[in-house]
């Protein structure tokens, strides 16, 4: 039986869709990664993708600005793309793009993000940023990180799993960005193989 189909998107360093690489080829993964999609033509995360052997589309959104064209243009597009692949699921894993509703539309049920905070904690780009400013400020102990399924208002989908990341004395944020991005990778492998399970169950 074929694996389910997973798109992973990103925008930057691919740190977690290396994470999805390795544990796909360990098995732990149980899904084959068809394509890695960037928004940014200098994402290493391209890269670490060519480097798997995995097909990779480079998609920006500047020469739909450029026309005169709208974001609703450009995720539809996208979202055409993308479903060309066949994919079970569409992974966010640092994609720094807030759709529009065509790809919701398009995949409804079937695209989750890995977000650098608890749920109802520090949405946006700067989560690591707020909570360890908020930290400082002595309004809490602990943040995390969580993957979400994705809705239309800004990380706020129902989660998957989380995993809390104490602060510790002496932590600098640079520190404990390392230590989130660690929980990360153990959980978008997880998460992944949760929703596959999910929409799969008799697969399993």
């Amino acid at each position: 039986m074929s694996q389910p189909r997973v798109v992973v998107l990103i925008s930057g360093d691919g740190s977690n869709l290396q994470a999805l690489i390795d544990e796909s080829r360990n098995n732990i993964l149980n899904a084959e990664i068809v394509l890695v999609v960037s928004n940014r033509k200098a994402a290493f995360g391209l890269e670490r993708a060519k480097n798997a052997g995995i097909q990779t589309l480079y998609f920006p959104l500047k020469p739909y600005r450029d026309a005169g064209r709208t974001r609703e243009e450009y995720d539809s597009d996208l979202a055409s793309s993308i479903a060309e692949f066949k994919p079970d699921l569409l992974v966010c894993a640092g994609w720094m793009h807030i759709d529009s509703g065509a790809l919701i539309a398009r995949f409804p049920g079937r695209i989750i993000n890995l977000h650098p905070a608890l749920p109802g904690e520090f949405p946006g780009a700067h989560g690591i940023e707020d909570a360890f400013a908020a930290w400082q400020r002595g309004e809490i102990l602990r943040s995390g990180c969580m993957v979400h399924h994705v809705i239309k208002d800004l990380d706020a989908g129902e989660p998957i799993a989380t995993k809390e990341v104490p602060f510790e004395m002496g932590d600098t944020l640079e520190g404990y960005s390392n230590k989130i991005h660690k929980a990360e990778h153990e959980l978008i492998v997880e998460s992944t193989n949760l929703a596959l399970e999910k929409l799969h169950p008799i697969n399993r």
